[in-house]
Order: structure tokens, then C-alpha cells, then sequence
């Protein structure tokens, strides 16, 4: 009997920690521009740092906030990244 009441009381604190869990989850969720991502795949992540950032997420975070221009990434001048991220940023514009 001591082990149904375990595994009952196991159950029970299972459910529990996985409600909260899922709530806290969904209350706090970090909700980031998906135009970033779409910047970041125009690049050619090598992660060089010749823009001035860090890497190659943290240059498109700051193309898509605006704080720099699409022009700055070296290593993809050659293949026209800047083309491609003014693009991506014209046709997902916030209305």
C-alpha cells in the first residue's frame, strides 16, 4: 500500500510541477523579431566580427533594430548580402 500511495503522491507533484512549468513557460516566453532570423540565414556565419558585433546574431539584431547598415558584413559583400537583408527588411517592414 506504501507504494501505490508513492507512486500516487508522484503523480500528483508531476502534474503539478508540469502545470507550473507550462505557465511559467508561456508567461515569461521571450517574443524576438522574426525578421532577425531571416537576417541571420542571409549571412554568411562565419562569425567573424569585422562588423563590430560579436557574431553574426548579434549583427543582425542590430541591422533589424535599425542601429546599423545592412552593409557592414566583409565576408559577404562578394555574394550581395547587403542586397538581401535591405530586401528582407523591405518586404517585412512593421506596419
Amino acid at each position: 500500500m506504501l507504494i501505490a500511495y508513492s507512486a500516487l503522491l508522484m503523480a500528483i507533484l508531476g502534474f503539478a510541477f508540469g502545470t507550473f512549468l507550462a505557465y511559467s513557460a508561456k508567461k515569461f516566453e521571450v517574443k524576438e523579431d522574426p525578421r532577425v532570423e531571416m537576417v541571420k540565414a542571409a549571412l554568411p556565419g562565419v562569425n567573424c566580427g569585422a562588423c563590430g558585433y560579436a557574431g553574426c546574431e548579434a549583427f543582425a539584431k542590430a541591422v533589424v533594430a535599425g542601429k546599423v547598415t545592412p552593409d557592414m558584413c566583409t565576408p559577404g559583400r562578394a555574394s550581395g548580402v547587403a542586397e538581401k537583408i535591405k530586401e528582407i527588411l523591405k518586404q517585412n517592414a512593421p506596419s
